[in-house]
């Protein structure tokens, strides 16, 4: 496997779910990994047993939200590794389904800070790397929910703010070789949906919604964040690559 042979990655929230599938999968297709996550002793204990089995990955204790913690990071990855090629933008939080009515200020400034803000700094402070390295890929891992209403006033803008994100970074770094697209998926089992998808009656909507009549796996989003990150993808940018089960064209 070596669709990224010698390719450096920023995987941000990597602990479980998404992230995790990412940093492996990126691991085992040939790349060098900086994995990361502020839950970094559950993202210790999956990256030494990945070592072990040969995969080049390393991981960081990381607040998205911090410009400082991101000026770590990049750092550590260059020292690590020399270069950055990859950025993945995967760390986020879902609230619930929560209205404009009953969303305090403090949940929306929580919820723009970790899935728009944080994905912001990270671009910020990885493009002087990918322009010194003669470009990049950054991939950032939005949402339905961007695209269509109705799964909570802070989480849509949230995600949808992050799809302007990615195009105008793409419109703006196409002169420096670096490709800048997002991801919106649709339900994805993780830890941090485990519990609201497990109930019957979301269970029942799900059914109802999508085509396929269930969620994704974590890897069905990973095998979706490789190909835009690899160099199969060199003409697309500023896209949105929805993997979501039909769901959005019912």
């Amino acid at each position: 496997m070596s669709r990224l042979t010698n390719k450096v990655a920023i995987i941000t929230g990597a602990a479980g779910g998404m992230g995790a599938a990412e940093a492996m999968l990126f691991a085992k297709e040939g790349a060098k990994i900086l994995a990361t996550d502020v839950q970094d002793d559950i993202l210790k204990q999956w990256v030494q047993e990945a070592k072990k089995e040969g995969l080049a990955i390393e991981y960081a204790r990381h607040d998205v939200t911090s410009e400082n913690d991101w000026q770590n990071i990049v750092e550590k990855a260059y020292s690590l590794f020399g270069k950055i090629d990859i950025l993945i933008n995967n760390a986020g939080v879902f609230p619930g389904f929560v209205d404009c009515e009953h969303t305090t200020k403090q949940l929306w400034d929580k919820v723009i800070s970790i899935n728009l803000t944080g994905p912001f700094l990270g671009c910020k402070a990885c493009i002087p790397y990918m322009k010194k390295n003669g470009g990049g890929a950054i991939v950032n891992i939005a949402s339905i929910a961007g695209i269509v209403g109705g799964n909570g006033t802070a989480y849509s803008s949230s995600k949808g703010g992050l799809l302007m994100l990615s195009k105008d970074l793409a419109v703006t770094l196409a002169p420096d070789h670096i490709r800048v697209n997002a991801i919106c998926p649709g339900a994805v089992l993780t830890p941090m949906t485990e519990d609201i998808l497990r109930d019957p009656a979301m269970q029942e909507s799900i059914k109802n919604m999508s085509p396929q009549g269930r969620v994704a796996a974590s890897i069905e989003i990973a095998y979706g964040a490789l190909y835009l990150a690899s160099d199969e993808a060199s003409f697309i940018t500023g896209e949105e690559l929805v993997i979501d089960g039909g769901c959005v064209v019912r």
